[in-house]
């Protein structure tokens, strides 16, 4: 196997791109592993959209480097039909047939002749399209558009696909449909995933990174980054908490208990024999001999109670995780 086939989907280090005055990117670095469903976080203006414009060759950056599949950075010749991407506000030819789109689309990512009506018959089944294959996208829905632009970037055999926002404007069921699809990709290709949905993101993505202001906030895995090996939670009903049995039956093991929130918290480190579910059987059996009533257990935070924690502002990055 050649060194490009073992390299990350797509590396940045230390990208800057300036808008006038305006600063975008701010010596970004990222690692997206082959085969990875990669969630990238932020909010309005964090530097999502330049960052995929970046790797999909549309802008060039004023300073650091990008590998995309260890090839150097975009290049038709070599990255012809390899990456493709779903902008958020992808436009559409509004007097051709939906047909006539994905064969031409199909046709540009190199999809030869020979298989490029089975190409499109594929994807039209994929976003449940077939029965207005000859209709012009111009009398789609709102939903109906997002979902070819969906398909569209599945045409052929992307190594790397980058999706912006991929499920907004659909209805609950075909948002649920498109998020199975993206996860059953994982090991096949690459998937990088914006959204502002983070239970969406926490839901199918096994990597994702935070960025703020351009720079990377912290990256790795959704485990890493979110503490499920590092931290309990458990949530009790009304009622005082057993810290002292809880602190015996766990003594190197630092617990807190919030009562305001009824938030019995646990840090551990996992260790040979000694993993979460190990942490977890051994609090619930002291809280429930103590007649303690649970109403939840979580594994370390939500995405979205990390993100929200995460200091904003010009702090320094976490370099990516090399696990």
């Amino acid at each position: 196997m050649t060194a490009a086939a073992n390299s990350p989907a797509l590396r940045l280090e230390g990208v800057g791109k300036k808008y006038g005055s305006l600063q975008a990117l701010n010596g970004l670095n990222l690692e997206v592993p082959r085969g990875s469903i990669f969630g990238l976080v932020g909010q309005n203006g964090a530097g999502k959209t330049t960052t995929f414009a970046i790797a999909c060759g549309f802008l060039k950056p004023d300073c650091g480097a990008v590998h995309l599949l260890g090839d150097g950075p975009f290049n038709a010749k070599r990255h012809r039909g390899r990456i493709t991407a779903l902008p958020q506000d992808a436009a559409l030819g509004r007097d051709l047939t939906l047909e006539d789109q994905l064969t031409y689309l199909g046709r540009l990512q190199g999809v030869t002749h020979a298989k490029i009506r089975g190409e499109v018959d594929r994807i039209l089944q994929l976003v449940d399209l077939t029965d207005r294959a000859r209709h012009r996208t111009k009398t789609l829905s709102h939903g109906m558009l997002r979902r070819l632009g969906i398909g569209q970037a599945f045409l052929g055999d992307p190594e790397l696909v980058l999706l912006d926002e991929p499920t907004n404007g659909l209805d609950p069921r075909q948002a649920h449909e498109i998020r199975q699809f993206i996860a059953g990709q994982r090991g096949r290709r690459a998937i990088v995933v914006s959204s502002h949905n983070l239970h969406e993101l926490e839901t199918i993505c096994d990597h994702v990174a935070l960025i703020d202001h351009g720079r990377l906030m912290k990256s790795g895995t959704i485990s890493e980054v979110t503490g499920r090996n590092e931290e309990i939670q458990i949530v009790l009903a009304a009622g005082p908490c057993p810290l002292d049995p809880i602190r015996a039956a766990l003594p190197t093991d630092t617990i807190e208990w919030d009562e305001s929130t009824q938030t019995l918290k646990i840090r551990f480190v996992v260790q040979p024999g000694r993993e979460a579910e190990d942490i977890i059987a051994i609090a619930l059996r002291v809280l429930l001999d103590n007649h303690a009533r649970v109403s939840s257990v979580a594994r370390g935070q939500s995405l979205e109670r990390t993100y929200l924690d995460m200091p904003s502002g010009h702090a320094p990055p976490v370099l990516p995780s090399t696990n």
